[in-house]
C-alpha cells in the first residue's frame, strides 16, 4: 500500500518537475510577468515531495517491512524517535530528504524574491527544476526508497546503533538545508549570466539563501562533531575524516562568498568571483556526495558503496561542472575596478584569499589518498598531522586579520592595538605558569586568538559607548571563532590521556587522578543489553571523587557492539572514560582523558552560527 502510494507520488514529480522545465522555457519568450502556472505547479511539487517524504517516515513508523528501506533500516523493538530519523539515516531515505530541500528551496524562492526581475527568477526556476529532475530520476532509477520486497519480511534488520542518537537525529537535516540549500545560488548564479541580472540587485536576491545555508551547515558541523565527541568513543571534535572533510569544503566556500556578496551589494565589484563561489558551493556539495555514497572512501559516516550509484553522481556532477564552466566562460566579461589598498574590499579580498587557501588544503588531503590508490595501487592516509602543519602556522596571521579587518581607522590606533597585543601576550603567559607547558607554535595561536577576542570586544563596547548600533552578527562570528580557535588550542596542549587495563576492584594511579575499578552491572534495554562499568576516580588534589559509567552495548538487530563513553562535563574540563573488553578474561581496557574547556569548545562553536541567524533577521552589512 505505501510502496503504491509511494512511488505514485515519485512519478506525479516527475511529471511535474517536467511541466515546471516545460513552462519556465515557455514562459522565457514573455517574462515581462511570470505565469501563474508556475506557480501553481511549483507549489503542487512541493506539496507532492512533502508528503512522498511523510509516507516513507510512516513506514517507518509503523514498521513496513515491504519497503526495502524500512526492512534494511529498522526493527519493531526500535524506539520510536530513531524509526523516524532512521528515515533519512539511510541512502535511500537521505536522498529523497535531499530532493525535498532542493523542491522547497525551488518554491520559496520564485515565492519570496519579488524584487528580482523576472526573466532572472524564471532561468533560477528552470535550472534548479533541471537538477531537480536529475536526482529524481537517479532516486527512482537506482535509489528508491518505496521499492517493494515480496514476500514482505516479518522483522527488519534494524538501524546501525551508533545512528541512534538524538544529535545525529537531527545532524543531517541541518547539514542538508546547508549544502543542498547551496543549489539554489548555482542555478541562480547560471541564471545571472544568461540573463546579465547582476550587481547590486543580484548580490541582494540571494543574499538571505547564503546566509540560510551557511548558518544550518556550521550549526549541522557543531551537531556532529559533538555526536562524534560522545558517541564514536574517540573523545575528539574533529578528525580530518575524509567525509567531515566533505562538509567543510562547502563551508570555506561559503564563507568566501558571504563576505564578497558584500563587494558585489557596495561596490559592485567581484561580480565574477561571486559567480565562481556559487557555482564551487554546491559543485563542493555534490562532489562530497559522491565521496559518501560511491564507497571510495572508508568512514563511519559513509551511506552507502554501491559503484552504480557513485557511476550516476560522477556523471551528474561532471555534466554540471562543465555546463557550468561552459556558461561561466563564454557570458562573463572582464571586470575593470580597482580596490584601495586599505579599504574594506580589500580585506574581504584578503578573507577570500585565505578561505581558499584552507579549501584547497582539506580538498588536496581528501581526494590525494584517492587517485594514489588508483594510479599505484597503494593506500595510503592523510590525518591530522598534515592538516596541523599546513593550516596551523596560516591560522595565525588569518586571527590578526579578522581582528583588524572590519575597523579601517585600526591604522590610525597602533598604541591601543599594542596595549591589545601585550594583554594577550601576558595573559599567554598566565596560561603558560598554570599548566606548566610551552610550544611556540601553539603559544602564538594562543596570542592571535586571545588577540581577536578583545578586539572583538571592543569592537562591542566601542560601538554602545557610542550609541550606535553594534554588528551583532559580525561580532558574535567572530568572538566566537576566537574563543572556538583559543579553547581548541587549550585542549590539544593540555589534554591528559591514560591507556590502560583493569580488573574488577583495581586502582590505576596517574599525575593527579586515581581510578578505582568498582564493580559491573548488566541491564537489559528496549532493543540492546548493556554491560556497564561502576568507576570512582579520585582527584588526589582537589580530593574530590566523580562517578563515571561507561558502557558496552549488545544489540540484536542488527548484532553490533558499541562502546559508550561515560562524560562527566564541567566548566574547565570533561572526564571522559570508555572501557572495552579484552576477549574470553576478566580484563578491561580503560581509555581515561581530561579535556579542558570541551563545553566552551561548542559554545564557541555555536556563536559562529548564531551570528549568521542574527544577520538573517537583522539587514546587517
Amino acid at each position: 500500500m505505501l510502496s503504491n502510494i509511494g512511488n505514485s507520488l515519485i512519478t506525479i514529480n516527475l511529471f511535474l518537475t517536467l511541466s515546471i522545465i516545460y513552462v519556465s522555457a515557455n514562459n522565457l519568450k514573455n517574462y515581462k510577468v511570470i505565469s501563474s502556472r508556475l506557480f501553481k505547479l511549483s507549489l503542487y511539487q512541493t506539496t507532492v515531495t512533502i508528503m512522498s517524504f511523510f509516507t516513507l517516515i510512516t513506514g517507518f513508523i509503523i514498521s513496513d517491512f515491504s519497503l526495502t528501506a524500512v526492512f534494511q533500516n529498522s526493527h519493531t523493538l526500535k524506539p520510536l524517535f530513531y524509526k523516524i530519523s532512521g528515515s533519512w539515516g539511510n541512502h535511500e531515505g537521505s536522498l529523497l530528504l535531499w530532493i525535498n530541500v532542493l523542491v522547497i528551496f525551488s518554491y520559496l524562492f520564485l515565492l519570496l524574491n519579488k524584487k528580482s526581475n523576472n526573466n532572472y527568477k524564471i532561468l533560477t526556476l528552470l535550472i534548479q527544476n533541471i537538477l531537480i529532475f536529475g536526482f529524481l530520476l537517479f532516486l527512482f532509477a537506482n535509489s528508491n526508497p518505496f521499492s517493494l520486497i515480496v514476500p514482505a519480511p516479518l522483522e527488519g534488520m534494524g538501524l546501525n546503533p551508533i545512528l541512534q542518537d538524538p544529535a545525529l537525529a537531527i545532524h543531517p537535516p541541518m547539514l542538508y538545508i546547508g549544502f543542498v540549500g547551496s543549489s539554489i545560488y548555482f542555478s541562480a548564479a547560471i541564471s545571472s549570466l544568461l540573463s546579465e541580472y547582476k550587481g547590486k540587485s543580484f548580490a541582494q536576491s540571494i543574499r538571505p539563501w547564503v546566509l540560510v545555508s551557511w548558518s544550518f551547515q556550521t550549526l549541522g558541523i557543531i551537531i556532529g562533531s559533538i555526536w562524534a565527541y560522545y558517541e564514536l568513543g574517540w573523545g575528539g571534535f574533529w578528525f580530518w575524516d575524509p567525509v567531515e572533510n566533505a562538509s567543510l569544503m562547502p563551508w570555506f566556500a561559503m564563507t568566501a562568498l558571504l563576505h564578497s556578496l558584500t563587494v558585489l551589494q557596495n561596490k559592485n565589484a567581484l561580480y565574477s568571483w561571486v559567480i565562481v563561489l556559487c557555482l564551487s558551493t554546491f559543485t563542493l556539495s555534490v562532489t562530497g556526495t559522491f565521496l559518501v555514497r560511491s564507497g571510495v572512501l572508508n568512514s563511519v559516516h559513509t551511506f552507502a558503496s554501491d559503484p552504480s550509484r557513485g557511476l550516476y553522481i560522477l556523471i551528474f556532477l561532471s555534466l554540471m561542472i562543465f555546463s557550468s564552466l561552459f556558461i561561466y566562460l563564454k557570458k562573463s566579461t572582464n571586470e575593470n575596478y580597482r580596490l584601495k589598498g586599505n579599504s574594506r574590499e580589500t580585506f574581504i579580498l584578503v578573507n577570500n584569499w585565505f578561505m581558499a587557501f584552507f579549501l584547497f588544503t582539506v580538498l588536496i588531503g581528501t581526494v590525494y589518498p584517492i587517485f594514489t590508490e588508483v594510479i599505484s595501487n597503494t593506500k595510503i592516509s592523510v590525518g591530522p598531522p598534515f592538516y596541523n602543519i599546513v593550516i596551523i602556522p596560516i591560522i595565525i596571521p588569518f586571527l590578526f586579520f579578522m581582528a583588524l579587518a572590519p575597523n579601517l581607522q585600526w591604522t590610525k590606533k597602533v598604541f591601543t592595538l599594542i596595549i591589545i597585543l601585550a594583554l594577550a601576550s601576558f595573559l599567554n603567559l598566565v596560561i603558560i605558569y598554570f599548566f606548566k607547558k610551552y610550544s611556540l607554535l601553539s603559544n602564538l595561536i594562543v596570542i592571535s586568538s586571545i588577540f581577536l577576542i578583545i578586539y572583538s570586544a571592543k569592537d562591542l563596547l566601542s560601538s554602545l559607548k557610542n550609541k550606535s548600533f553594534p554588528n551583532l552578527s559580525r561580532i558574535f562570528s567572530h568572538l566566537g571563532f576566537g574563543l572556538l580557535i583559543f579553547f581548541i588550542s587549550i585542549n590539544h596542549n593540555f589534554t591528559i590521556e591514560e591507556d590502560f587495563n583493569l580488573k574488577v576492584g583495581d586502582k590505576k594511579k596517574f599525575e593527579n587522578y586515581s581510578i578505582h575499578f568498582v564493580s559491573l552491572k548488566t541491564d537489559k534495554k528496549q532493543n540492546y543489553k548493556s554491560i556497564t562499568g561502576i568507576f570512582n576516580i579520585n582527584n588526589l588534589n582537589s580530593l574530590s571523587t566523580k562517578e563515571l559509567t561507561p558502557e558496552i552495548r549488545i544489540y540484536s538487530q542488527p548484532e553490533t557492539l558499541t562502546y559508550e563513553a561515560s562524560i562527566r562535563s564541567g566548566l574547565t574540563h570533561d572526564l571522559y572514560l570508555t572501557m572495552s573488553n579484552i576477549s574470553r578474561t576478566n580484563i578491561y581496557n580503560i581509555k581515561f582523558q581530561k579535556k579542558p574547556f570541551m563545553l566552551w569548545i561548542w559554545i564557541s562553536a555555536i556563536m559562529i552560527s548564531v551570528g549568521g541567524f542574527l544577520r538573517i533577521f537583522k539587514n546587517e552589512r
